[in-house]
């Protein structure tokens, strides 16, 4: 199984003034990204407002964000949905551009069962040659996918890990205990990533990486080299961030906050809508006593 790495970054998705997708302009950002710290890139994911793009939108982004980074970064392809033969289809395709997994996220809207959310699973690993990332995310999704369903799809030879968004440790607790031996958590919450990774965690697929990159790998490998108190420091100095990248319904303080740093990436597609001054201030007031790590390149 390739490496992935610990930081992956849940990329957003630029779009001109026109709204339609800025494929030069993600190039640019996915560069940036992987300048500041980034392992690797979800591409097409909740930040990268997967739902408002079209097959062919999603399938273009993914090879000229592969294209850009080259072998320098991991491209594993947000494909998966409620529908389990439409996954696999778009997951097929991903795959023939060169991603290097996929991200499957818990079906929403629908709400299956735990048994469903297994073989839901199961037949994607199974007709997709690439590793599988699962991503729990109960706030979104409604469904809550149990440890035991996770630990059980584990098994799974090329399922590798979980996108683990439930804020419950305990849960992530008994899934990093009882899975297969190799198989990988990483935090679905900025704020959870020093929590997880005490608890045996890997890593953390983060929005805030956007911003503050270079630092958030910093606070890993100072706790896995054991400098626990730095750690700890970084993760507190951080947390106002992490606050304001969700003060409102994200990616729109993302957005906005790169926007403010100088990184031109356009606004949100509906239903998204751009922020409001009460959020706007709140980022402020954030950026303004935060160092930035991600490298402003001018839009073309």
């Amino acid at each position: 199984m390739p490496e992935f790495g610990r930081l992956l970054t849940a990329m957003a998705t630029p779009f001109d003034t026109a709204g339609r997708v800025d494929y030069p302009r993600a190039r640019q950002l996915a560069e940036a990204l992987v300048a500041s710290g980034t392992e690797g890139l979800v591409v097409c994911g909740t930040t990268g407002e997967s739902p408002t793009l079209s097959t062919d939108e999603k399938l273009r982004l993914l090879g000229e964000v592969r294209e850009a980074v080259g072998s320098r970064a991991a491209i594993i392809a947000g494909t998966c949905n409620y529908n389990t033969a439409e996954s696999i289809e778009l997951s097929q395709e991903a795959a023939s551009i060169g991603v290097s997994g996929i991200l499957g996220t818990a079906p929403y809207y629908n709400k299956p069962p735990q048994e469903g959310l297994y073989q839901h699973f199961k037949a994607i690993a199974e007709a997709v040659p690439l590793p599988l990332i699962l991503y729990n995310v109960p706030s979104r999704t409604v469904t809550n996918m149990l440890p035991e369903t996770t630990v059980r799809l584990s098994e799974i030879d090329n399922i590798i890990g979980i996108k683990e968004a439930s804020a419950n440790l305990e849960a992530i607790a008994k899934i990093v205990e009882n899975a297969r031996p190799g198989f990988l958590v990483w935090s679905g919450n900025d704020a959870d990533t020093l929590p997880i990774l005490a608890v045996g965690g890997y890593g953390v697929v983060s929005v805030t990486s956007h911003l503050v990159g270079h630092q958030i790998r910093e606070m890993i490998d100072r706790f896995l080299a054991g400098d626990v108190a730095t750690a700890a420091r970084l993760h507190r100095r951080m947390l106002p961030l992490v606050d304001a990248c969700f003060v409102t319904t994200s990616p729109i303080p993302l957005k906005y906050a790169l926007r403010r740093v100088g990184f031109a990436i356009g606004e949100c597609r509906l239903p998204l809508v751009p922020i409001d001054a009460k959020s706007a201030a709140t980022v402020d007031a954030v950026l303004a006593k935060m160092t930035i790590d991600l490298p402003v390149v001018a839009a073309v």
